[in-house]
């Protein structure tokens, strides 16, 4: 039988992994930079970005430990995008580009119908109302 994984996920102590007032400009909402300093730092979250450089040591041990093995993901709504309300058309992929990081399925917990969203790199998004 499968196992239930929960990882790569940042929670303030009082429960919130975002701040309020989630926009395309700040996705992660007002003031919650600060809550995921941590991996946002680390080699495993620059190369997942694109980017060169980054830490490394336990930090970046933990952060490439919450992507291996991970047969799908499940995320709410606001982490795949920050659109309220039916969704208005295809065009936001998500935030992450045409390649997301996740290479497995997804599946994005939504009260609105959506088409699945095949990406590159073995990423499929299923919208589960």
């Amino acid at each position: 039988m499968g196992k239930v994984k929960v990882t790569a996920f940042t929670i303030s102590l009082d429960g919130y992994g975002a701040g309020p007032n989630q926009t395309l400009e700040k996705p992660m909402g007002e003031g919650a930079e600060s809550l995921h300093t941590w991996m946002r730092t680390t080699k495993m979250f620059h190369q997942m970005m694109g980017k060169d450089g980054g830490s490394e040591g336990l930090d970046n041990d933990i952060a490439n430990a919450s992507m291996e093995h991970c047969g799908a993901w499940i995320m709410g709504r606001n982490m795949f995008g920050p659109i309220r309300g039916p969704w208005p058309d295809n065009e936001w992929k998500g935030w992450w580009g045409p390649e997301p990081p996740y290479h497995c399925p997804v599946f994005v917990l939504t009260n609105h119908p959506k088409e699945a969203l095949e990406m590159k790199g073995g990423t499929t998004f299923y919208f589960i109302t």
